[in-house]
């Protein structure tokens, strides 16, 4: 007897029917959606335009007076203007340029209100160029023309009399720009500062005291520091110098003119 033949029968496949329509937007939706759009992008518009939100106020924190001064001073041309006009990136260059400012940053405190926080330049010691005088800050840069009796409390540095002074420029990296960067780290001295200045065998502090603390070249100089604090407590009796120009091998001696070296 012949074998049935297996006869193999594949099932349909469900027709899936996507209802795309369901999910999308009717043509009302989407013209509200756009006019609301439409709306605002008017409505900022006119706000630019208009003095709904003009600046009548600017704050101005995080810096002492004098650089609170010239920041609104600055700023002032800005009254009047919508809040929502402002050019951010320029306002800071803007400030960013003035000689008592690092940098800036500001908010608007609607309605009228323009907040500017300022982080100031921090003066470091007085600049003396003959009868000429000038605030430098940390970073080395010139703040301000001052009178040669100005802030008492701060060191003195010399500079001779061909080198340019602008306030608001940095001074030179390799003479009075690198002692303010370190006078900016002598803040943990125990001695008072009075004079610094750049001489041929490297950095020189002047302390109050009378002693001269010899840094040599402008590096390392925190750990050099470092190192005189701890030195000031065991100097010799007499000494007029200490000599940490090599970390590892601090000097002390009664003649400035004499390193004490082998």
């Amino acid at each position: 007897m012949a074998r049935a033949r297996a006869r193999t029968a594949v099932a349909p496949r469900p027709q899936l029917t996507l209802r795309l329509g369901r999910y999308l937007p009717s043509p009302r939706s989407l013209a509200v959606g756009f006019g609301l759009v439409a709306l605002a992008g008017g409505l900022y518009g006119v706000a630019r335009e208009t003095s709904a939100f003009a600046v009548d106020s600017i704050s101005v924190a995080g810096a002492p007076p004098r650089a609170q001064g010239q920041v609104r001073r600055s700023l002032a041309t800005l009254r009047g203007t919508s809040l929502l006009a402002l050019d951010g990136a320029a306002l800071e260059r803007r400030l960013e340029a003035l000689p008592t400012v690092v940098s800036a940053e500001y908010d608007r405190s609607f309605p009228h209100t323009l907040r500017v926080v300022v982080v100031p330049e921090r003066p470091v010691a007085v600049l003396r160029q003959g009868s000429k005088a000038w605030l430098i800050s940390a970073r080395g840069r010139a703040t301000a023309a001052v009178s040669s009796r100005a802030a008492q409390q701060l060191p003195r540095v010399w500079i001779p009399r061909t080198t340019r002074v602008v306030v608001g420029g940095f001074l030179p990296a390799a003479h009075a720009g690198a002692v303010a960067r370190a006078l900016a780290l002598a803040g943990g001295l125990p001695a008072h500062v009075v004079q610094a200045q750049v001489r041929r065998d490297g950095l020189v502090f002047r302390l109050r005291s009378g002693l001269e603390l010899r840094l040599g070249d402008p590096t390392d100089i925190r750990l050099k520091l470092a190192i005189a604090g701890r030195a000031f407590r065991v100097l010799p009796p007499g000494s007029t110098y200490l000599d940490v120009s090599v970390p590892g091998r601090p000097v002390a001696g009664d003649n400035p003119q004499v390193s004490g070296r082998a």
